[in-house]
C-alpha cells in the first residue's frame, strides 16, 4: 500500500508540473502576440511625433497636445472637422514686450 500511495503522488506532482508548464508557455505566448500586434505601450523615444495630453470636451470632440520635435500643436477633433487651433513654439508662449 505504501508503494501505491507514491506512485499517486508522483502522479499527482507530473501532473501539476505539467500544468504549470502549460500555462506559463500560454502567458509566454500572449506576451509575444501583444508585441508583435502593437498593443503593447512603448516609450516614444526616439521619436519624432507624440500625443503630450487629450482632454475631452464632450461626448464628441477632443483637445490634444501634440509634440512634433521641439515644436506642439493643439488640434480640436470629432466635430464636423478637425481644427489646428495653433503652433506652441517656447518663444512664442509670451507676447512680444511692444504689445500691448
Amino acid at each position: 500500500m505504501i508503494g501505491g500511495s507514491m506512485g499517486g503522488d508522483l502522479g499527482s506532482i507530473v501532473t501539476a508540473a505539467g500544468a504549470l508548464i502549460g500555462v506559463l508557455l500560454l502567458v509566454v505566448l500572449a506576451a509575444r502576440l501583444i508585441r508583435a500586434g502593437g498593443w503593447a505601450a512603448r516609450p516614444p523615444a526616439g521619436k519624432l511625433l507624440a500625443l503630450r495630453e487629450s482632454v475631452a470636451l464632450d461626448t464628441r470632440r477632443r483637445l490634444h497636445l501634440v509634440q512634433c520635435g521641439d515644436r506642439r500643436v493643439v488640434l480640436l477633433t470629432g466635430g464636423t472637422q478637425d481644427v489646428v487651433i495653433g503652433w506652441l513654439d517656447g518663444a512664442e508662449t509670451t507676447p512680444p514686450s511692444g504689445t500691448p
